[in-house]
């Protein structure tokens, strides 16, 4: 197998058309040496990396109606529209648990990108390194500005890591992988649009620097896109998006919809499996003995 990493975009509640892609790889027996991921695509990372079939979906499908995990209540009572203790804390280590132990002895390496508030520049975090405070990181890179509070971690303030780098595919290669797997959660031809008139409502008075990259954050993004078009051209980029636009948005409640996205990615995964594998230079017997 060639060695390549796994690149996973955030998406909020999209990412479960990630959870999908990953469900089968994980029946499939493939995973990478190295995953990188923001927010929700470092989230399903985790359970991903501790071999956790069903997981992801349970956690994001199961609870989306919850009013614990997603809804105006909870912004109400703690300005946050995730439940982010009940998805941190009480469902990794009551109701849902996470193996930790199985995560942390697995071989892969996971990084998970935040946004420092203070610089406005991207942080990464390894697992190697912060194995054990890997639920606080993977919290700080899915807390959304002004629905989620920043999350304080080693005399930093940090937020969504999708703000400053949404598709971690530069650090990837910079990390020394050459070729990367990369998981969308838009279908082909989306770009992100300029922030609208609404968005001059909501700024930060503490973190000014968040202000500037949220509102340059849609051309960081599109450029990323071209980035990545460019690299696929030259043979270094596997990209996997959903093959039909669905209406998920970043908070999306319907367990149907959710449903449908999170099958979309197990079957765009299965068809196109064997690209994927000329691609990783795989044989089979390299999958069958993992």
């Amino acid at each position: 197998m060639k060695e390549a990493g796994l690149v996973l975009e955030g998406g909020g509640m999209r990412g479960v058309y990630t959870a999908g892609v990953l469900e089968y790889f994980m029946e499939q027996r493939l995973y990478f040496p190295y995953v990188i991921g923001v927010s929700a695509g470092a989230c399903m990372a985790a359970s991903y990396l501790s071999r956790q079939l069903g997981r992801n979906r349970a956690v994001n499908i199961d609870f989306a109606g919850d009013k614990r995990y997603l809804s105006w209540r909870n912004f109400i009572r703690k300005r946050e529209l995730f439940g982010m203790d009940f998805i941190f804390d009480e469902i990794p280590n009551q109701l849902v648990p996470f193996d930790y132990d199985a995560f942390l002895k697995s071989s892969e390496q996971l990084v998970v990108g935040t946004t420092d508030c203070e610089t406005g520049e991207p942080v990464y975090y390894g697992k190697d390194r912060y194995g054990e405070d890997m639920l606080k990181i993977l919290r700080a890179s899915s807390s959304l500005p002004f629905v989620a509070p920043a999350v304080p971690f080693e005399d930093r303030a940090l937020l969504d890591g999708g703000i400053v780098d949404p598709i971690p595919i530069k650090k990837a290669q910079q990390d020394g992988f050459d070729k990367n797997v990369v998981v969308l959660t838009k279908p082909a031809g989306y770009f992100k649009n300029p922030p609208g008139r609404l968005s001059s409502l909501f700024k930060y008075k503490q973190h000014p620097k968040i202000n500037e990259r949220i509102e340059t954050r849609y051309q960081l993004y599109n450029d990323t896109l071209d980035y990545m078009e460019e690299e696929e051209i030259r043979g270094n980029v596997f990209v996997m998006r959903p093959s039909v636009s669905m209406p998920v948005g970043r908070v999306e409640k319907d367990k149907n919809k959710l449903v449908k996205l999170y099958e979309l990615g197990w079957k765009d995964a299965e068809a196109q499996f064997e690209k994927l594998k000329d691609f990783l230079e795989i044989k089979e017997e390299s999958i069958s003995s993992k």
